[in-house]
């Protein structure tokens, strides 16, 4: 996949082959599993739809939590979901100081977080990769 797009509060998640095909319109979308569909133009599946992300936010191949995420876990994720995404994970890769300081702050956040602690351990496995990779020189 070449980029992930989300919608505001990030209630889907997008993966796409390419950027470019998010001008045009979809042909069909297929659902595949609850919450999950392929997205098809010209015959050919260019992406990946999913809905309400911060849903499924397990550690390895978990089971998701049956219960509904906090508000605190649906903001936490956005903040990842930018700093993984472009432009801000070029500045991260770049180690600019701004944006370490935003990958810090997201690294800080999950651990503080008292309610759904299982959402939050695996944001945190992810933040924690960036910090291990960028964040500490």
């Amino acid at each position: 996949m070449r980029g992930l797009c989300c919608t505001p509060g990030d209630a889907v998640l997008t993966g796409l082959r390419d950027l470019d095909v998010r001008d045009e319109p979809l042909e069909a979308r297929v659902g595949i599993a609850p919450d999950v569909a392929l997205l098809v133009r010209h015959s050919t599946v260019v992406g990946w739809s999913l809905t309400d992300p911060a849903r499924y936010l397990t550690i390895g191949f978990a089971a998701p939590d049956a219960d509904p995420p906090s508000d605190a876990t649906r903001r936490l994720l956005t903040e990842c979901l930018d700093l993984v995404t472009q432009p801000v994970i070029l500045d991260v890769e770049d180690r600019e100081p701004t944006a370490l300081a935003r990958l810090r702050a997201v690294d800080e956040a999950p651990r503080n977080q008292r309610e759904d602690r299982h959402r939050a351990d695996a944001l945190l496995s992810l933040i924690a990769n960036l910090v291990e990779d960028y964040g500490n020189r």
